[in-house]
């Protein structure tokens, strides 16, 4: 099957340059040899940049000038997955290039192209590139690479500008022995608030399993939603210039409001990279964020965890500690997300009820179902990387959380509602 889908991605690009990467899961140097060898099979002239984190593929991409690209990752799941970071143009990839793929995996195909591969280390020119758009900082900070593709790469990066660092999980693993490789989960981050604890740092950065997302804990240790990041950031940026900036539809209702108060045009995307992509190309916002932790910089053209760990690392160098500074965001009753595993095939079908039945109160299907109050909102999606249905619930009182989450889950299956309501009684 990996040969299939590179053989269908090498026809589209054929007699093109294609950029391949991977990272460090265990079944990534198979994956890898297989894409290159069907890319070039396919006609492609094919840039092979090892074993690299997913930033260093989109640098890789923007400065080969390529038109296309493999990476083979996946990302922030579990350590038995892997899959394929897809890019076949300038825009992000759409469902229709999807479909496209998987209509051309579907033939049996024979190829007769001569293309190449060569080999492009690309690690000593992110760094050097990446290092210069950032200011030198002095903090202490703990670098958490959570065995990931980052390992090698963010503790050389912190430390070439001037960073005290304290390596914790930097030994590259894809078994992923410590920690789960997602750094948008709290629970995720206890040992990296410990460490920070420990250490007197400044701060805590926590990467996922390829580099394109990000967590943080403060001072204290205390894990930071990624919505204050969000706010943080765009405080940051909005200060410079005025613009657009994204967030997706999982946000809190505070993050429109303060880039609206820093005098942004604030603008709701689909949760999921591809979607806060599009919406920064289309937009040509400032900045984008997503509460998953990718984090995308006008600047770099691209998002970039290791990136963004530097900009809040100078925003608390100039503004003061991190604690401090989220503590200035206001704060409603939001739940976290509420991940309900659903492997069936028919979700689409029941969010398509569910929006049907709560077609009384107008609801924005941007991305799944969600009704919106003056005082809060709710919402359920189906994710687009895993098997599961996530919910989540913000509100200005208690009393109207409740009242909300009643709203929408008297609207679901009664069997996915039942369920749903485990899931809630368990936070």
């Amino acid at each position: 099957m990996a040969r299939r889908i590179a053989l269908a991605v090498g026809v589209k690009l054929t007699g093109q340059t294609v950029v391949v990467g991977g990272d460090i899961r265990l079944s990534t140097p198979a994956l890898q040899r297989i894409v290159l060898d069907a890319l070039a099979e396919s006609g492609c002239h094919v840039l092979d940049i090892g074993t690299v984190a997913t930033p260093v593929f989109y640098y890789a991409l923007k400065t080969t000038g390529a038109a296309g690209g493999v990476m083979i990752t996946a990302s922030h799941n579990p350590a038995p997955y892997n899959g394929f970071k897809l890019v076949l143009g300038p825009e992000p990839v759409t469902e229709a290039d999807i479909a496209e793929i998987a209509a051309m995996v579907a033939v049996d195909r024979r190829t007769t192209g001569n293309g190449t591969i060569i080999a492009r280390p690309m690690v000593d020119d992110y760094v050097q590139f990446t290092a210069s758009m950032a200011k030198p900082g002095r903090l202490r900070v703990v670098v958490d690479a959570g065995n990931g593709a980052t390992a090698p790469i963010a503790p050389r990066l912190f430390r070439a500008l001037g960073y005290d660092v304290i390596e914790m999980y930097c030994q590259p693993d894809g078994a992923f022995p410590h920690r789960p490789p997602n750094p948008a989960l709290a629970e995720n981050l206890a040992a990296l608030g410990r460490r920070v604890r420990e250490t007197g740092a400044a701060l805590g950065i926590a990467f996922d399993g390829d580099g394109d997302r990000v967590g943080f804990v403060d001072e204290t240790g205390q894990a930071i939603d990624n919505d204050d990041i969000l706010v943080l950031l765009a405080r940051h940026y909005l200060r410079r210039e005025k613009g657009a900036v994204i967030y997706d539809a999982k946000c809190s209702m505070v993050v429109p409001e303060e880039i609206a108060k820093a005098g942004g045009r604030a603008v709701m995307a689909r949760a999921g990279h591809t979607f806060s992509k599009a919406a920064f190309l289309r937009e040509k916002a400032l900045f984008a964020g997503e509460i998953s932790g990718h984090f995308f910089f006008r600047e770099l053209g691209y998002d970039d965890g290791m990136y963004a760990g530097l900009k809040v690392c100078e925003i608390v160098a100039e503004s003061g500690p991190l604690g401090a500074l989220v503590d200035t965001i206001p704060n409603y009753i939001l739940t976290p997300d509420i991940r309900v595993p659903y492997p069936g095939p028919d979700k689409d079908a029941i969010l398509a009820g569910v929006a049907a039945r709560l077609a009384a109160y107008q609801p924005n299907l941007i991305d799944g179902v969600r009704i919106e109050f003056p005082d809060g909102w709710g919402m359920i999606r189906a994710s687009v990387t895993e098997p599961l249905f996530t919910l989540r619930f913000e509100a200005k009182t208690a009393k109207r959380l409740r009242e909300i989450t009643a709203i929408l889950l008297d609207a679901l299956p009664d069997q996915l509602r039942a369920a749903i309501r485990d899931k809630m009684a368990e936070k």
